[in-house]
């Protein structure tokens, strides 16, 4: 399969370059900085562009299979990454006829009313304000793709870690997965690799934790 990967350069970006290459997938990374990436790799391709400007990276859509998009930002400014960016890439895939999207957003857009009561008050009162231009641009970027007519999944991971791939985590479709805590990138990337083909997370928000 090929594939092209967006935020290529972050935590589980390379994640999701690394395993799709055990997978055998063809990989095209999308990058601002190709030296950025260290992978090399016969099926790997890095090719500079930058996801706010589509002409820069439309022409390497034509052809792929899917995209997935590990985008996301570094600092707490207001931004358009996610929104502006997703709406690129979509536009692109529109043009070149390719369907599967797979995109991260934040389980921290939403809290489960089953969350213990302090975990709910950090959410709501720490951690919201403290990302709050990040999502706000996640909660964009969401209802942009939800009215986009591809095969798309939203993932919204908890707190992420460095941890292994365990191949061990729990999924809930569209709805609040109970007692969400953290997962690994590499699992939050194992995950995004299998869900490729399967045609029961399209049009679906997925939330997931170890």
């Amino acid at each position: 399969m090929k594939i092209v990967v967006f935020g290529a350069t972050g935590g589980t970006g390379r994640q999701v370059v690394m395993q799709a290459l055990e997978f055998g997938h063809e990989v095209t990374a999308i990058v601002r900085n190709p030296e950025a990436v260290d992978i090399r790799h016969e099926q790997l391709e890095v090719v500079q562009g930058d996801v706010l400007n589509l002409s820069s990276f439309s022409p390497w859509i034509i052809g792929k299979d899917a995209v997935l998009s590990a985008l996301g930002v570094n600092h707490r400014k207001p931004t358009t990454v996610y929104s502006e960016g997703t709406e690129n890439i979509v536009k692109a895939m529109e043009g070149a006829g390719v369907r599967r999207l797979i995109g991260l957003s934040s389980a921290g857009l939403v809290v489960p009313s089953d969350t213990p009561l302090l975990q709910r008050l950090v959410i709501r009162f720490v951690i919201q304000p403290m990302y709050k231009y990040a999502y706000e641009d996640m909660a964009r970027m969401e209802d942009m793709v939800r009215k986009s007519g591809l095969d798309w999944t939203v993932i919204r991971p908890p707190r992420l870690t460095n941890g292994s791939k365990t191949g061990t985590y729990r999924t809930a479709l569209n709805k609040p997965l109970l007692k969400a805590q953290g997962i690994s990138r590499a699992d939050l990337a194992d995950y995004m690799m299998k869900s490729i083909p399967n045609s029961s997370s399209f049009q679906a928000v997925v939330e997931i934790s170890n």
